[in-house]
């Protein structure tokens, strides 16, 4: 019997459970990843940068015998399966609304022609739709989530396979051109994987609880990316951790708001670009040239807050931003220059190399306070005293806004209260925060009427 293991988010041989179920079921497989235009056109070239190196990194595992097909998965996959007999496709689950209408005509497709495809593992710790209240229902809130998902079963890795038997003979379309990109990005592929995970398991988490937020110490795991594209499960960290130690367990807390966003997305597809919360969907927002152009400021990292700022410019920098300064710098957007969190969320997805739909939007939604589990509206991020408490000295400010590099420490967080004012070539404040947090909650209270 011949299978086909359509690689998607899982570019990995070791802890992979769709390779293994395959391996055990069939004589014979033929490892496939389709590029498919509807996701490869969306992403930004960061993501599309990482894609490729992960997927050269897993032909070189497979020994050059990963088969890349071009064109819609449905169609790619029935002739496949058709040209070289093969019986079963074998694949992880997916939650997004895409995902799941091209899996569903996959799936269709396959079975009018007498195959079947089987999903024996997801992408999450514990797969979508586990999770649920005492009445079955969905949780809305992380806490009572976190708990429950605490005490779900989880399966430990299994050790990579020591044989694959490849239909031989299979041809495979090239790889497109891969996309040059300006950001400083990190190595792709799962040997990459597995050499960050060692570096942050042995000298991070045991801290991670108290330095997280500190984004000048870089004390976070950056195994973000690598989580997106399954090079490592998060089974794998699970595994190495300790959840009596206080770093250890705040780590798996935030391996479990990934199936947290997973598991809102699963049951409401809609939350992708959609306020969840509807009663907040019709707050005021500033439309127009004017606020055109604050959007392009806020994207450029000159919104004369310098947090705000560095974080702006570390994403562009490097594809990736430190998370207290993602919820900083949504916040902003949202309540202080009073736009839609989804120009946002669309930005983020364009240049995150970690780019996720679940949990890039739904930490949008917590910041617009439109989600699941979402900040209250009026609790607004003050960029000053985020700046003042999670940055104190300023280094993460001057590694990425190198304008006030030389501004001392007493006015690194409101260069405009120096003498003369900011250094030149740094804006003044673009808006007041103090008055746009009132009118912030101004526009919440018109909302609740």
């Amino acid at each position: 019997m011949r299978g086909i293991v359509w690689f998607r988010r899982d570019l990995r041989l070791s802890d992979n459970r769709v390779l293994r179920t395959a391996i055990d079921t069939c004589d014979e497989v033929i490892p496939l990843f389709v590029l498919d235009d509807q996701l490869w056109d969306r992403s930004g070239p960061n993501r599309r940068w990482f894609l490729h190196g992960c997927l050269t990194a897993l032909d070189d595992d497979l020994d050059g015998r990963l088969v890349v097909r071009h064109g819609p998965p449905a169609d790619v996959i029935r002739s496949l399966a058709a040209d070289h007999d093969a019986d079963l496709v074998f694949h992880a689950d997916d939650v997004g609304p895409y995902g799941r209408s091209r899996d569903e005509r996959v799936a269709n497709a396959l079975t009018h022609d007498g195959r079947k495809v089987e999903v024996p593992d997801s992408c999450w710790a514990v797969p979508p739709g586990t999770v649920t209240t005492g009445a079955g229902d969905t949780y809305k809130v992380f806490t009572p989530f976190f708990r429950s998902w605490l005490d779900q079963p989880k399966d430990g890795p299994i050790p990579r396979p020591r044989r694959i038997d490849v239909v031989e003979g299979v041809a495979s379309d090239d790889l497109p051109e891969r996309p040059d990109v300006d950001a400083e990005l990190p190595d792709p592929g799962e040997a990459a994987a597995g050499k960050r995970a060692d570096a942050f398991l042995r000298r991070d988490v045991d801290d991670y609880d108290e330095m997280r937020d500190d984004a000048a110490a870089d004390a976070t795991s950056r195994l973000s990316p690598y989580l997106k594209w399954g090079c490592i499960h998060p089974r794998q960290l699970l595994n190495r951790l300790d959840l009596r130690n206080p770093g250890h367990k705040t780590f798996a807390q935030e391996l479990a708001w990934r199936d947290f966003y997973a598991d809102v997305l699963h049951r409401w597809p809609e939350s992708a670009w959609q306020a969840w919360n509807q009663d907040m969907a019709d707050i005021e927002l500033d439309t127009g040239v004017d606020a055109d152009d604050k959007f392009e400021r806020w994207k450029e990292g000159r919104t004369g807050y310098p947090y705000i700022d560095a974080g702006m410019r570390q994403l562009v920098a490097e594809g990736w931003m430190h998370n207290r300064l993602r919820m900083a710098v949504a916040s902003f957007l949202v309540k202080d220059l009073h736009l839609d969190w989804t120009r946002g969320a669309a930005f983020f997805m364009h240049h995150l190399v970690d780019g996720d739909l679940s949990s890039n939007n739904h930490g949008w939604q917590w910041a617009a306070g439109t989600g699941t589990d979402a900040a209250p509206y009026f609790r607004i991020f003050n960029p000053i005293r985020q700046s003042e408490r999670f940055d104190p000295d300023g280094t993460y400010i001057r590694r990425w806004v190198p304008e006030l590099a030389d501004v001392e420490v007493a006015h690194i967080h409101e260069p405009w209260k120096r003498d003369g004012g900011p250094p030149d070539g740094y804006p003044e404040p673009m808006v007041d925060h103090g008055a746009e947090r009132e009118e912030a909650l101004r526009r919440y209270d018109a909302l609740k009427g």
